[in-house]
């Protein structure tokens, strides 16, 4: 079982929402925290209610940024990727700049700051990654176009890294959550089964980094639901479609 006491953590989308919470409870376990976003109000509101935090406020579309944002931050024993962005999105209603914004901010943005980090922990021979992903990566689903791309590509990039790095003393898990209540999700118009509050959803991925289990999906039974659909013929899937 992981032990968070005395450990550095990098928490790159930290701000709002689950981040937020994510970054109470790490605090709370005695985990030294680096905290990143866009918005450096909001981390600094967050470091003063922690007490103790590093503040490193960067974009992690700008790959300069990045690049100087983890020099900044230095060796450090885990990071997470929790940076999203999401708008609801219909191909017959296709915004090209939002659903690139989306990719860019989920899964290139995991890329470029990944692509900082894991030469070091490999370099090190030890090492924390969490990304979190979303059950929308494993499937198609309707109004997700840009959203649910980038996340079926942050899974895919979990999955390669943890074949690669199974020798090398790094730990890589994949935490997928259903629907959590934020300011995101605020802007659905539809039913959203099972919804989290980012107190509950904090919980479950403190609860998965406690474990070296590579992935972790959240709520059950939705989860359940959501992993069937891969099985069921596209006749069933797509019917009247």
């Amino acid at each position: 079982m992981t032990h968070f006491a005395g450990k550095s953590y990098w928490l790159v989308g930290a701000s709002e929402g689950l981040g937020r919470e994510l970054a109470k409870r790490l605090h709370a376990e005695g985990a030294q925290l680096v905290l990143s976003a866009r918005g450096k109000p909001r981390l600094e509101s967050l470091r003063d209610t922690l007490g103790e935090a590093r503040v490193v406020p960067f974009d992690v579309t700008d790959s300069a940024a990045v690049r100087r944002a983890a020099t900044e931050v230095g060796p450090v024993d885990g990071v997470i990727y929790n940076a999203g962005a999401y708008d609801p999105m219909r191909a017959t209603a296709w915004d090209g700049d939002a659903a690139l914004a989306m990719c860019d901010v989920n899964f290139i943005g995991a890329m470029r700051v990944l692509g900082e980090v894991v030469p070091q922990f490999v370099a090190a021979g030890r090492g924390d990654i969490t990304l979190v992903g979303s059950l929308a990566g494993y499937h198609g689903l309707p109004a997700s176009i840009g959203y649910g791309a980038s996340k079926a590509a942050v899974v895919s990039l979990a999955e390669t890294m943890r074949h690669d790095l199974k020798d090398t003393g790094v730990v890589v898990r994949l935490v997928n959550p259903g629907f959590i209540k934020t300011r995101l999700t605020d802007k659905n118009t539809f039913k959203m089964p099972m919804l989290m509050t980012p107190e509950d959803a904090a919980a479950e991925v403190l609860k998965a980094m406690r474990r070296r289990r590579f992935r972790t999906d959240f709520p059950a039974p939705f989860s359940w639901f959501i992993r069937l659909i891969d099985h069921l013929p596209d006749l069933l899937v797509y019917r009247g479609k």
